[in-house]
């Protein structure tokens, strides 16, 4: 798969996990023990769980075509895009806070987060390809 339809897709995927992380922490706030400040912890984290997993497969189905199952499989590979995910969320982070402290302006603060979040899913995606859903190598002697 290539060009437009990969990318409409893996923005369209990008939703989703984002409306899931979103409506899972709605869902977790409602709660009656969501006390204020443990409560938004625990919602953060839920709602970040959630849209990981969302996110893993649909990408690992309909991104990466990858059709290996088990649960040696997906631990490892799940492993491994929580891991892609943490270096790409850095660049996030970084982005929107360098614009910050350059400009002081919650404006040009969103355009650094919008920034390095195009910078980042761009990058998911060719960490991903790389390392998480890489074909299996060929074994010594060319069989595969």
């Amino acid at each position: 798969m290539r060009g437009r339809t990969l990318i409409l897709r893996y923005a369209a995927f990008a939703v989703v996990a984002v409306l899931v992380n979103l409506a899972t922490q709605r869902a977790v706030l409602s709660l009656p023990w969501a006390v204020p400040g443990f409560g938004l912890a625990v919602a953060i984290a839920a709602g970040t769980l959630t849209g990981l997993v969302v996110k893993y497969l649909l990408d690992k189905r309909w991104i990466f075509l990858d059709r290996e199952t088990g649960m040696a499989a997906h631990g490892r590979k799940f492993a491994l895009y929580t891991a892609m995910g943490l270096v790409t969320t850095a660049l996030f982070w970084g982005s929107e806070t360098a614009f910050w402290l350059i400009w002081r302006t919650d404006a040009m603060r969103e355009a650094g987060a919008v920034l390095g979040l195009a910078v980042g899913y761009v990058t998911k995606y060719h960490l991903d390809r790389r390392f998480v859903f890489a074909p299996a190598a060929a074994a010594p002697g060319g069989a595969a």
